[in-house]
């Protein structure tokens, strides 16, 4: 059978190490000047509670509600820099002098004092330059001298022989000229008041010390040495390298290659800070004028090595130096960029930042579910530079404290929230305890002991003033012990037996030889004396040359004194004047960067308007050209127009000159006819009737059918007789009247034919009913409806010759019926105040066709907009009949 997979074994429980959970304390800054409504309110020392703002709650219909978040302590906007260094900062000094590691950083919205918590102001230093200060104070007697601690490449301390720190001391250090003493920046003088100095009690005094400081920063996820002093290369200058983080063998991580500056005060401290802090990147958003872009972490490294066991030299032991670290951080503010509105660098910077920021949290958060839940979740440290050098801290042993700070405006409502969420996670993850560390197992008071042997060996030489033996020939105390010391030691002499014959013997022999070894060192002496007065007499003639020599120069140092002490008020003057000057030189650079900033603004914005005016340009001068195009067209139309009307005119004349010629045509061969019986020309009579069959005008009166002459049949003399029994008045006059009035049928359909198409009502609905009774009218007589009229055989040619038949009944005009139609006008159509506009009755208007209008509906079109090639816009209606619709044919069929 398949054995059973075996059980993964829980998580190492780490009961027996003590742990502390991390210290989160929170600071409010004041409100500014221009910032009116509050979010943030201080309810006791350790609780504050965050309000919606009014507009916040009306946009999100009250989802937020007031809550209130705990911290181990909260300053209101009253606190001083020296109340929160004494609460937060100065157990993590006392740690840092006990070799105990210490991390320090903090955390908020941008703008919100992150900077002047950690670095202060003028007569206000922050928590950086008060650990400073208190860490020199504390150590200053019991520093060692330069180079005796030398760093090596892993993280580590060397320690340097007495010879070796000399002569690297030598080499380093330049002889510098005496000069009066330099003042501090009086952008940071006075950072610290004297009254506010402290220090620590419980330093090993048995200990040598030496501090050093190293600066870094973190942007764009890269690490670069803010203390580096790269060359500079005018002609080709070159970027800053990026350092990369290393672990040690005791799972630590450092800065490959970065620089480590021993210091010995805390002016000297302080000047390598300011030397880093203006190579640190900031830029001025729409938030924060000065805002940090990179994380930075000012890193104090405190190393430490025992006395030996005189108290004088310190213990060439590599294992007995102890290194302890304290890490200021100053994270750069979150930031959202639709508020900055950040382009370009500053959206990568700030892109950078948040994405850091976000690591930062999830680490908390898995460090959090690991140690709650018992799980073993792999802590992501390696996503952020920030957070994989940090990571002994929260892995490891140390003492982490974060200050979140806060701007109450209400405008930073929803992001001071999620800082809030963020501090209230940290608290409950716990890092482990940092144990004591015993130095060595030598015996304590090792310093002060060798300090009052020396103090009272310097006390009685000064007070014998004179050589080791006095005048009075008395040995001095201490010479005595140390040559009686040097001699041989005495044996037993104590006699037990009176018979004992060797304790005297072996007396006497060392006394023997005490006496000559006492022989020899008087030799020695005397010998030595001799040599020493021999060099004394050369002595005081050298001295006696050096004193006339010593002499000569005291004179002329005077003279120089004199020089100097006259120059050295215009020296100082001078210094004077030129701190002066350049205190306004960097005003008048801090001036310069703000005006070409706002050059630099302005210069855009004035590119924004010529861009917009160029745009403007363009587009007036392209709707000159359409407005010329549509002048120019109007122009050819109107000439069009003009031309056509003049042709329409001149036909019409040529037409009415050509009615009056066939007029006396027509009479002349209606006189002249003599035979009835001849048959007429057929073109005559088929001009005749087509007239008629296009004229509005009614025919000729209708006669009896035995009184009206039948030409195509022929039939013979009956004709003659009954045209004459009309009577030789009525019927030229009805004939006459007849074919003027076909004429003018004939031309006026001519005429009417040009302007109107011939599938047009108009041209459909004449007919020789309407004309009937007007011709019946005019001649004072009405045609009946009972008289017969014959048919014409000519007027039935024509008919065959036009077109077919149309029944009155079956129209095919699809567009003046009375159906409905389905108008689709899309919504990206726009509307154009044209002349000619479809018309289009019983039509519902739709933006998107739906199947319920087009069940309604038997007709189509579509509205489709396009580009023409001169730059209008054309318009096209697309007609189609819908699937079920049966077309009629003009006789009727379908």
């Amino acid at each position: 059978s398949k054995g059973r997979t075996p059980r993964r074994p829980g998580p190492k429980k780490t009961n027996n190490v003590e742990r502390d959970p991390v210290g989160v304390y929170c600071r409010i800054r004041p409100l500014g000047a221009e910032d009116e409504e509050c979010c943030v309110e201080m309810i006791s020392s350790s609780t504050i509670q965050l309000h919606a703002p009014d507009g916040l709650k009306a946009n999100r219909n009250g989802e937020y509600k007031e809550t209130q978040y705990t911290f181990k302590k909260v300053f209101g906007i009253n606190t001083t820099q020296r109340e929160l260094f004494e609460d937060v900062a100065k157990p993590l000094v006392e740690d840092l002098i006990q070799c105990k590691n210490g991390l320090l950083f903090t955390y908020g919205v941008t703008g919100s004092g992150k900077t002047f918590t950690m670095t202060g102001s003028p007569g206000e230093g922050g928590l950086l330059p008060r650990s400073l200060d208190m860490i020199f104070n504390s150590i200053g007697p019991f520093q060692a001298k330069r180079f005796v601690f030398k760093p090596d490449d892993k993280g580590g301390m060397e320690i340097q022989g007495q010879v070796d720190a000399l002569l690297e001391r030598q080499k380093r250090d330049m002889p510098k000229a005496p000069s009066s003493r330099q003042k501090a920046d009086p952008e940071f003088a006075d950072m610290i008041h004297s009254e506010e100095a402290c220090k620590c009690d419980n330093v090993d005094e048995d200990c040598c010390y030496s501090v050093f400081v190293s600066y870094i920063e973190v942007y764009n996820n890269y690490i670069y040495d803010l203390l580096e002093d790269a060359q500079f290369d005018s002609v080709r200058p070159k970027p800053p390298q990026s350092k990369i983080l290393r672990e040690d063998q005791n799972h630590n991580m450092y800065v490959a290659g970065c620089t480590e500056v021993e210091v010995k005060s805390t002016e000297e401290a302080f000047e390598v800070f300011w030397k880093g802090q203006k190579k640190r990147r900031i830029a001025n958003t729409q938030l924060n004028r000065e805002s940090s872009r990179s994380h930075s972490v000012f890193t104090v490294k405190l190393a430490q090595a025992p006395l030996d066991a005189d108290g004088d030299h310190i213990l060439q032991d590599k294992n007995q130096v102890n290194v302890s670290q304290l890490c200021l951080v100053d994270l750069a503010g979150s930031e959202r960029t639709n508020r900055t509105r950040a382009e370009g660098s500053r959206l990568r910077e700030a892109g950078n930042i948040n994405q850091s920021l976000m690591t930062l949290r999830t680490c908390i958060e898995v460090l959090r579910e690991n140690q709650m839940c018992g799980t073993s979740k792999m802590v992501p440290y390696r996503d952020s530079k920030v957070t994989h050098l940090f990571k002994n801290y929260f892995d490891g042993e140390g003492k982490v404290r974060m200050i979140v700070c806060v701007n109450p405006k209400a405008d930073d409502y929803e992001e001071t929230m999620l800082v809030m969420r963020f501090a209230e996670m940290t608290q409950e993850v716990e890092v482990a305890r940092p144990v004591d560390r015993p130095i060595c197992g030598l015996a304590a008071g090792r310093r002060h002991r060798n300090q009052a042997f020396r103090d009272e060996l310097t006390h009685r030489l000064e007070e014998r003033g004179g050589p080791i033996n006095g005048a009075n020939g008395t040995d001095d105390p201490v010479l005595l012990d140390q040559v009686l010391e040097s001699l041989p030691a005495l044996p037993s002499c104590e006699l037990m037996d009176p018979a004992d014959d060797q304790t005297l013997p072996r007396l006497i022999e060392a006394l023997e030889k005490r006496h000559r070894v006492r022989q020899l060192m008087s030799e020695q002496l005397n010998k030595t004396a001799d040599t020493l007065r021999f060099m004394l007499q050369q002595l005081d003639g050298q001295l006696g040359a050096r004193e006339t020599f010593l002499h000569d120069q005291r004179s002329k140092l005077s003279e120089k004194e004199k020089i100097i002490s006259s120059q050295k008020s215009e020296i100082e003057r001078l210094e004077k004047k030129s701190k002066t000057l350049e205190y306004k030189v960097d005003i008048l650079q801090k001036t310069t960067e703000m005006y070409e900033q706002d050059k630099r603004s302005l210069q855009q914005e004035l590119e924004t308007r010529e861009q917009r005016l160029q745009k403007e340009l363009t587009d007036r001068k392209r709707i000159e050209h359409r407005m010329q195009g549509a002048v120019s067209d109007a122009n050819a139309k109107w000439e069009k127009e003009c031309v056509r009307r003049v042709n329409a005119k001149q036909l019409e004349m040529q037409n009415k000159l050509w009615m009056k010629d066939e007029k006396l045509k027509q009479l002349k061969a209606i006189v002249t006819a003599e035979r009835p019986e001849k048959p007429q020309r057929p073109s005559r009579d088929k001009d005749r009737n087509v007239s008629q069959q296009r004229s509005a005008s009614p025919p000729p009166l209708p006669v009896s059918p035995s009184a009206l002459p039948h030409v195509p049949e022929g039939s013979g003399p009956s004709s003659p007789m009954k045209l004459h029994l009309r009577g030789h008045f009525c019927m030229p006059v009805i004939v006459v009247a007849s074919c003027i009035t076909n004429w003018e049928q004939k031309f006026s359909v001519v005429a009417s034919s040009q302007a109107t198409p011939p599938g047009t009502p108009q041209y459909r609905g004449r007919g020789p009913a309407q004309g009937t009774s007007s011709v019946g009218r005019r001649r004072g007589r009405r045609w009946e409806p009972d008289s017969e009229v014959p048919a014409t055989p000519v007027g039935c040619e024509w008919d065959h010759q036009t077109a077919l038949p149309v029944h009155p009944m079956h129209r095919r005009s699809h567009s003046a019926g009375g159906e409905k139609w389905v108008d689709h006008k899309p919504p990206c159509n726009l509307d154009l105040d044209t002349v000619l506009q479809p018309i289009i009755p019983n039509a519902i208007k739709v933006s998107t066709p739906s199947e319920k209008a087009l069940s309604k509906c038997q007709k189509y079109v579509l509205r489709h907009q396009e580009l023409a090639s001169d730059g209008e816009i054309e318009t096209k209606l697309i007609k189609i009949w819908l699937p079920g619709q049966r077309f009629q044919t003009r006789s009727g069929g379908q």
